[in-house]
């Protein structure tokens, strides 16, 4: 039960920093969302931060695997990264992890700042590789992925901005036309 508990408390912990942040969340909050006794939320997490470290840690691991499972692939290059970009998204939520940089307790936190970093470096390094596939040198396919990243994160905070989840879709939408080959955007263009 030991590794259950620890694994209830870091869902509960996951769900409830996605909600409110990390830090409006109380230890108690994880405590009533989670079923599981205060002594083993002490005994697992001794302090708030040690839970947030694992909570964060855990959802940067998640979602970094399943961009991995959407990027990493044998479909060719521009198919992955098109089904990455169009992946539905509960876009008015926001990004998980995306939603942290504005938390004050993990931005002020070197490990918790550090697991942010390492998820955006993570991602547009995934990205990257499947440009990097498409026969752009290192550069380009770290600049196309940078942008692909922040148009996720932009659709994001324009979807909750305005309260609809469409304003993703529309800049996805309008960055898989940027990266369609001239010609083809010529020949859509004419037959439209």
């Amino acid at each position: 039960m030991t590794t259950e508990a620890r694994r209830i408390l870091i869902e509960a912990a996951q769900e409830l920093y996605a909600a409110n942040g990390v830090a409006a969340t109380t230890p108690r909050e994880v405590l009533a969302r989670s079923g599981v006794g205060q002594g083993s939320l002490y005994h697992h997490f001794p302090s708030k931060r040690d839970l947030a470290a694992a909570a964060v840690a855990q959802t940067v691991d998640d979602t970094l695997g399943s961009a991995a499972a959407t990027l990493d692939g044998a479909d060719e290059p521009q198919r992955r990264i098109t089904d990455y970009l169009e992946r539905p998204r509960e876009a008015t939520a926001g990004c998980r992890v995306g939603r942290l940089t504005a938390d004050p307790v993990v931005m002020g936190d070197e490990t918790l700042r550090g697991e942010v970093s390492r998820y955006f470096t993570g991602l547009i390094e995934l990205v990257a590789q499947a440009f990097a596939e498409q026969g752009l040198d290192a550069a380009a396919a770290r600049g196309r992925a940078t942008t692909a990243v922040a148009v996720i994160q932009g659709g994001y905070v324009l979807s909750r901005a305005l309260g609809d989840d469409t304003a993703m879709r529309s800049a996805v939408r309008g960055l898989l036309e940027l990266l369609e080959p001239r010609t083809e955007r010529a020949r859509r263009t004419e037959q439209a």
